[in-house]
């Protein structure tokens, strides 16, 4: 069976190169909206975060109808910490529109998503996007295209692959490089003679790849997937697979099927090859599983999504303010919220620690591991997590560890201080060219190495430096890497901060905190220009007398505290440190909050030296 009237496509790119701006456009002159309706930018990018961070965090499903042919569109992440999210997708569908930015070119994600669709063997549309730029390389931008491919190993047949020109802000396109049409006309007739048709045998056993994952409260747990032979319907009796064989097949009923039109999911009777749908009624489905025919039962293969990077340990909130502001606050919670993350999360990990309450959490990187404690603590959970620790792998008697491929856009004069910042982190330069007006630098270094990073590259750069990573693979220990430089200021006792023990205590560094905030003995509450923490007291008040003198009762001014990000608190907290989270606050704090105790683990783990 050959389905001319569908096509199934992904747009994958690197971050921010307009992949859901471009799928805003088609779904608009489709006619998904009404001529007078205000459909809202990046519509796909539909929960809380992604509208706040601008970013692609989840891979979406959409459909456009052009021609009496059906289009499903996957809208997949950008970002290198998310690439589970697209390689668990490219299973669906049977060709890829490659979005490159006609100003930056190829990028680390550029390269990482190719590859991905190249080893299975789909269809590629090159789509050189946001050709209005008045900056626009088109021609060295297509260059760089074809020589990626060539480098990936596609061959000649690189060479045959389309080109099309477009803005998806603009919502045109074209072939041409020198006009762009009135619409995206160009692009949609270049997938409908591009992208092959679905082909599968109707008449044999079912067979269904589940990619995805969701959850409703009514109906339960919804397996996504694209249905790779036979037909499938409501009420019908199915039995479930696995590849690995790590489970136990089992049958289920199918209570409900979904297809997806446009931005909804309508109910269906049936579904047959080619269709992307939706089913529940099955109570454990997970991503991976094979739905398929009770009798003939056969699995297919699923992706094997690369391994993560990043660990870090997450446990129950045990600070002198615990309870007081989280919902879900015991081990019990935390455990059931990780071990769910995982049914939709295929590139992250979750072992239990050596305690009851802690829990090991790995991913691709620190955006991957916040944005999973950015959603705990939205949805009312109180915990805390340590430092973020990289996954080494001994073969034989020699540590390997994770490098990262690092590409940094900047401005000439910053090309120096990069440099000096990343030798001591172990960063290898080992490419550095124009573009346009700015620099472009490639190192290869240690992900160790850009723990703690990002903030000080926006500082250095004054903010106009843009830096992309993705993981390279495993190379040799590359051997120590300095610490932070600056100590910890740190709470001596718990109760309310004045604005007295404030003023007193920022000539000693940087606060965290301002005026009447609860803070508990052992707290972190600001940083140090000089490498040893600082006991102050941020709670001490000024004593009445009845001495006066002139100037002694000036209203004191007090420095603007340093809010710090999620990113920014992971980034900045140390091996005696840990982040607690609450669904009001983050806040940084010692280990062992008695000072005591805290003094001799800093002497017996070797971080205070004894003169002798």
């Amino acid at each position: 069976m050959k389905r001319t009237d569908l096509r199934n496509i992904a747009i994958i790119a690197h971050v921010d190169h307009g992949k859901t701006t471009l799928v805003d456009a088609m779904l608009k002159q489709c006619g998904v909206f009404r001529q007078n309706q205000d459909a809202p930018d990046r519509i796909m990018d539909n929960n809380d975060i992604e509208k706040e961070r601008g970013i692609t965090i989840l891979a979406k499903n959409t459909s456009v109808h052009y021609k009496d042919v059906k289009i499903n569109i996957v809208d997949t992440p950008g970002h290198a910490d998310f690439g589970g999210e697209v390689e668990r997708v490219l299973k669906m569908i049977d060709g890829v529109l490659l979005l490159v930015d006609a100003y930056e070119g190829t990028m680390p994600q550029t390269r990482f998503v190719l590859q991905k669709a190249l080893e299975l063997k789909l269809a590629v549309i090159i789509v050189i996007n946001k050709v209005d730029k008045p900056d626009a390389r088109l021609q060295e931008v297509e260059n760089e295209v074809f020589d990626l491919l060539i480098d990936l190993g596609a061959g000649e047949e690189a060479f045959e692959y389309p080109v099309v020109y477009c803005s998806g802000r603009q919502g045109t396109a074209s072939l041409s490089r020198e006009k762009q049409d009135a619409d995206l006309t160009p692009l949609f007739d270049t997938i409908l003679e591009n992208i092959p048709c679905p082909e599968g045998e109707e008449n044999e056993p079912l067979q269904m790849l589940v990619s995805a994952i969701d959850y409703n409260d009514y109906v339960g747990r919804i397996g996504i997937g694209r249905i790779a032979r036979g037909t499938i319907s409501v009420n019908t009796e199915i039995a479930v697979e696995d590849f690995t064989g790590n489970i136990a097949p089992y049958k289920a009923k199918i209570s409900n099927l979904y297809e997806i039109e446009n931005l909804n999911r309508v109910s269906c009777a049936s579904a047959t090859v080619g269709d992307i749908v939706c089913v529940s009624g099955i109570e454990n489905i997970n991503i991976g599983n094979t739905i398929c025919d009770p009798i003939v039962r056969e699995a297919l293969p699923f992706v094997n999504v690369s391994e993560p990077t990043l660990e870090m340990e997450f446990s129950v909130n045990n600070s002198p303010f615990a309870g007081k502001e989280g919902k879900y606050v015991t081990s019990r919670n935390l455990r059931e919220r990780l071990y769910k993350e995982l049914l939709k999360d295929v590139s992250l990990r979750v072992s239990d620690g050596e305690s009851k309450d802690t829990f090991h959490v790995a991913g691709r990187g620190e955006i991957h591991l916040s944005i999973l404690i950015e959603n705990m603590r939205r949805e009312g959970y109180e915990f805390q997590v340590g430092k973020p620790k990289v996954m080494n792998k001994k073969i034989g008697d020699i540590t390997y560890e994770p490098m990262e491929k690092v590409i940094i856009d900047v401005p000439s004069e910053s090309v120096g201080v990069v440099m000096e910042r990343l030798g001591p982190r172990k960063g290898e330069l080992k490419n550095m060219n124009s573009v346009g007006s700015r620099m472009r630098l490639e190192f290869v270094i240690p992900t160790r190495g850009l723990i703690g990073y990002k903030s000080d590259f926006l500082t250095d750069t004054k903010g106009e430096g843009i830096i992309n990573t993705l993981f390279e693979g495993y190379e040799p220990y590359k051997g120590d890497i300095p610490r932070r430089n600056n100590g910890s200021l740190i709470a001596h006792e718990t109760g309310k901060s004045t604005a007295y023990g404030l003023f007193n205590a920022q000539e000693r560094g940087t606060l965290f905190v301002g005026a009447a905030v609860d803070v508990y003995q052992g707290e972190v509450i600001g940083y140090s220009p000089k490498a040893e923490d600082i006991v102050v007291n941020i709670c001490k008040e000024k004593h009445l007398s009845n001495c006066r003198a002139s100037g002694s009762d000036d209203a004191l001014k007090l420095s603007r505290p340093k809010e710090l990000s999620l990113e920014e608190a992971i980034e900045f907290i140390e091996d005696n440190e840990l982040l607690e989270i609450t669904p009001k606050s983050i806040r940084i704090r010692k280990k062992i909050l008695d000072p005591t105790l805290r003094m001799r683990d800093d002497i017996r783990s070797g971080r205070i030296k004894i003169n002798k």
